[in-house]
């Protein structure tokens, strides 16, 4: 999936994405994106692991950048997100979010979302429900 006209939207001003240090990839597959957080003072809890909230915050923003890539034009927006949290990650450590897409509708889409750490394990599984709006021209 090629996300590089999405990554000049996200880039263009500051966002939740860039204020967490949030770095999109395109994939071979068309179905899949993905995107990496180095945890940092941006994103940990004051005990010094990423906070759940933005490992949240991670997949459903990559599940959002998949969707726009998907359907250019349209505002593509959350209105669901479930997540399990099953392992830490200190500060440091890099954490790598794989967002494949389970349901392509024409106003919602399902994405599933595995983050894992630098050394492949999971940490956090999240379903993301997204609205996609289409904008009037």
């Amino acid at each position: 999936m090629d996300v590089e006209k999405i990554k000049q939207i996200i880039n263009d001003k500051p966002n939740l994405s860039t204020a967490l240090g949030m770095e999109f990839l395109s994939t071979p597959e068309d179905d899949t994106c993905k995107a990496c957080m180095r945890v940092d003072e941006r994103n940990r809890q004051p005990f010094g692991f990423l906070s759940g909230g933005a490992s949240l915050a991670l997949a459903e923003n990559v599940a959002g950048v998949g969707s726009c890539s998907l359907c250019p034009g349209c505002a593509c927006v959350g209105i669901e997100v479930s997540g399990s949290h099953v392992k830490a990650v200190a500060e440091g450590d890099t954490v790598t979010a794989y967002a494949r897409l389970l349901h392509k509708g024409s106003t919602l889409h399902v994405w599933n979302v595995d983050i894992k750490d630098t050394s492949g394990e999971l940490i956090s599984n999240v379903r993301v429900t997204n609205y996609i709006i289409k904008q009037k021209r």
